[in-house]
């Protein structure tokens, strides 16, 4: 098979394999599907019981001791681990990705943790993508698109949506729109559809109504908008509070796990809206049959993002879109109902159609993809007679959220760890080379006690200006002496005989590592002014780095690039 594949042509090659990405990741994205509802129904049988707040805890803590103990993977919603392997690691990831975050996601929502499917089964779909590509030994660049691949399958199988899968994949995870990441990636999203619609059938997850949009609903919009902006602030400010309380809490982490979870349970007695998925809380909207009144609408808005960030936060697995869906919703109901309440006599359009506009709204806010949250409204609800207000809203909503959080709720963990590379930029093209690749070998290595005669002849045999001295037992790096800075002792015989290496060589002299980055490099080389460095690792000497060849590989890498 590996043999066939390498005999195509490399556009070939990513289509073959975007299909069978396709297929894997959409049985994963159906196999958790099902078993959420599966676990979820047969824990029903027991909510009314006293102890059932409890729940959440027991799966949270469960969630976690599986990754930290058996798999020895990590919580949370796992698509920074996505998008860091994208731009640091040439698309790899490890195999266990492809299916501990579902097992962790199924205990951990099934069990009523407030989070959704969707971005353990991106992790999932994309380490399935990058592990297929690992197989068929594609290069980091192609297995990039792999990994893509993969996670616009699990999105478009878990939602029924293929568009929206190829939209958030580009917007948010890989970052870019080139034909090379485009066609492979709505080839995989295509076949995951289909995959699941054969599974599961052809359904609309929220069906909603027809509207009769008036000029004073598209006015109403705009206000909507920065309400969802608003909201979507509180709700990344929300999730970054939790975590770094619990973070900071001196306990093992399925302890904080259980504690939130148990917190999360504790919120499930009185408001039963905020457990699990919520998607429920969505679909009585979209049909309108929410009745309550503006407090509890209020109440539960807030309730539910509270227990989104207690659950992720505190270390439970699971992802935002599901959370954001119902957030966005409840968001939508409010504002109708504050507008009923404030302007009786307008014959506003229903909470159905605020409602949709408010999922929008929340989703690019908090994702800060406008694109994603305006396709996937419109194919979960199959309502594309909104999509003029949506993409109002969206725009203005992901417009406002910038101003107060310049960065997505996936891109702040990155940030924070200083680990956030955009593609098409200096610091990307500089990531993908290999410090390996351009340390420079040819050295010839001098001793201190060696007399400048010694040295003259080997700089006679060498093309080197730059001459690492080391310590004659133990090797380590002790300076460097630079031809420039002897070429008038050469011409002296009096000097050649008497003045040794020791005297002449330069010890206080910046030196780079192999874990250094090459942006750290270059701030060296802009520092001292400096066109090679010395490699030392462990005190040894390695070799040297040079700037020139550096830009000779950066160019190089433009060039594969720009193809």
């Amino acid at each position: 098979m590996r043999r066939y594949i390498h005999k195509l042509n490399e556009r070939l090659q990513l289509l073959f394999i975007a299909v069978v990405v396709g297929i894997f990741a959409a049985l994963a994205s159906v196999a958790l599907n099902r078993g959420l509802v599966h676990v979820f129904e047969w824990l029903n049988h027991y909510r009314g019981h006293w102890y059932a707040f409890l729940f959440p805890a027991v799966g949270a803590a469960l969630s976690s001791i599986f990754l930290q103990y058996i798999v020895k993977d990590s919580g949370g919603h796992g698509v920074p681990e996505v998008i860091y392997s994208i731009s640091r690691r040439g698309g790899l990831l490890r195999l266990r990705s492809s299916y501990s975050r579902l097992v962790a996601c199924l205990l951990t929502i099934a069990s009523g943790g407030s989070a959704g499917p969707e971005a353990p089964v991106v992790i999932s779909g994309a380490s399935i993508g990058s592990n297929i590509g690992t197989y068929f030994r594609l290069k980091d660049r192609q297995r990039i698109v792999t990994v893509g691949c993969g996670a616009a399958a699990a999105i478009a199988a878990i939602f029924n949506a293929p568009v929206t899968g190829i939209v958030f994949t580009l917007e948010a995870i890989v970052g870019e729109w080139s034909p090379m990441h485009l066609i492979p990636v709505s080839i995989a999203s295509v076949v995951a559809t289909e995959v699941s619609r054969i599974l599961q059938g052809n359904q609309i997850p929220f069906a909603s109504r027809i509207f009769n949009i008036s000029y004073w609903d598209l006015a109403a919009c705009i206000g909507l908008a920065v309400l969802s902006a608003l909201v979507s602030i509180c709700l990344i400010r929300f999730l970054r509070l939790f975590s770094g309380r619990f973070k900071s809490l001196p306990a093992l982490p399925w302890m904080r796990a259980a504690v939130g979870g148990m917190m999360v349970g504790a919120m499930g007695l009185i408001l039963p809206h905020v457990l699990g998925e919520g998607y429920e809380v969505i679909r009585t909207i979209i049909e309108e049959e929410f009745s309550s009144g503006i407090l509890l609408a209020a109440v539960i808005l807030v309730a539910k993002m509270v227990a989104t960030a207690l659950t992720i936060g505190s270390g439970g697995s699971g992802g935002l879109f599901a959370p954001c869906l119902v957030v966005g919703s409840l968001t939508g109901l409010f504002y109708h109902q504050l507008l009923s309440t404030g302007l009786p006599g307008v014959n506003w359009v229903g909470q159905s159609y605020f409602g949709l506009l408010g999922m929008a709204g929340v989703i690019s806010g908090v994702l800060q993809a406008p694109m994603t949250g305006v396709f996937l409204v419109a194919e979960i609800t199959g309502s594309y007679q909104v999509l003029l207000s949506v993409v109002l809203v969206a725009v203005i909503s992901v417009t406002v959220s910038q101003f107060f959080e310049p960065s997505s709720v996936y891109h702040q963990e990155l940030i924070a760890r200083g680990e956030l590379v955009k593609p098409r930029t200096d610091r990307h093209i500089l990531s993908n080379l290999n410090m390996v690749e351009i340390l420079e070998t040819d050295c010839r290595v001098v001793r201190p006690a060696m007399r400048l005669k010694e040295l003259a002849s080997i700089i006679q045999h060498s093309h080197r200006n730059y001459f690492p001295v080391e310590h004659p037992e133990s090797g380590d790096f002790l300076g460097m002496v630079y031809l420039d800075d002897i070429r008038s002792y050469l011409f002296d015989p009096y000097l050649l005989d008497t003045v040794l290496v020791e005297q002449v060589m330069e010890r206080n002299i910046e030196t780079v590592s192999l874990d250094d980055e090459l942006e750290y490099v270059f701030e060296i080389f802009d520092r001292t002014g400096a066109w090679s460095l010395p490699v030392v690792q462990d005190g040894k000497f390695l070799g040297l780095i040079s700037k020139a060849t550096i830009l000779d590989h950066y160019r190089k890498e433009l060039l594969v690039n720009e193809d």
